[in-house]
């Protein structure tokens, strides 16, 4: 099942399976989402939860039991509930159930929330901890936009002038090696070499704001305010880049299988919520 928000500026389609945002149009009907290929990476934007990343070995203990996640976690793959809609907004709900307790024995809700505001649209994250005892998890978004011409036409641009340290990913683990990302004024020209190493993790920026440009031509701007993590990826040779604020991030080579000891993971006490957003402008 499709769902479409429209105004005078936008139309978004998501998916009710992961409720996954797949197309984004303007007014003349120019696409900025990656069309999901699956000769190449069949997703678009996929939710990243209840964790982010990779588990070593895919598995985590909690007391005294091992119990095993996939990359990314479930959310992505698994349909969600409207719980309400307009022209301009729709809220999809995901809850525990069976299935999801035998890898994840956490009792939750996942709320997420779509709103067009003009040429920009709003992501809305609630996590909701609806059992009894403290929740750990993480949360990530996972958009791939469209590029389409030459891959080295195009440059991010960040918020600010900072040091653009990111680590390196080592058997999909997050390695103590770091880099340091070359940049021109706040511009990196992008680069499939940049990507050798899979994705780019930064456990910290300064900027909250990473804009698309081609060729001097500013497309679209991701604001991800309140995150602290971000990714950004893309397969070689791929016509499409992600850009992906997260609340979380891969296990580390030395992590312990304690997801309430894993870097990077939130914790949510007993009848509490969690809210995230963030949003995409059309530029």
């Amino acid at each position: 099942m499709i769902t479409t928000l429209q105004n005078s500026k936008l139309t978004v389609q998501i998916k009710q399976l992961g409720a996954e945002l797949f197309s984004i149009t303007n007014s003349e009907e120019k696409e900025y989402m990656w069309g999901g290929d699956p000769a190449i990476w069949g997703k678009h934007a996929p939710i990243l939860f209840p964790i982010v990343g990779t588990l070593k070995n895919n598995t985590y203990n909690f007391n005294e039991q091992q119990y095993q996640l996939t990359r990314h976690g479930f959310a992505r793959d698994m349909p969600f509930d409207i719980v309400q809609s307009s022209k301009t907004a729709v809220t999809f709900s995901l809850q525990a159930d069976p299935k999801t307790l035998a890898v994840y024995p956490f009792h939750f809700e996942l709320q997420v929330s779509y709103t067009l505001q003009n040429a920009t649209i709003l992501v809305d994250y609630k996590v909701i901890n609806k059992g009894e005892h403290s929740m750990p998890f993480a949360i990530g978004a996972h958009p791939a936009f469209a590029l389409e011409d030459n891959f080295n036409d195009y440059s991010l641009v960040f918020e600010k002038e900072e040091t653009l340290k990111y680590f390196i990913l080592v058997n999909d683990l997050v390695s103590d090696q770091t880099k340091v990302l070359a940049s021109n004024n706040k511009k990196v020209a992008l680069d499939y070499d940049l990507f050798a190493n899979d994705a780019l993790i930064f456990k910290t920026t300064e900027s909250k704001e990473l804009t698309i440009v081609h060729q001097e031509k500013p497309l679209l701007k991701v604001k991800y305010a309140g995150f602290p993590n971000l990714g950004i990826w893309t397969k070689i040779n791929a016509p499409f880049v992600c850009i992906e604020p997260w609340y979380g991030y891969s296990d580390t080579q030395t992590a312990n299988g304690n997801l309430f000891e894993k870097e990077g993971m939130q914790k949510l006490n007993a009848n509490q919520s969690f809210t995230a957003q963030y949003q995409i402008e059309i530029l």
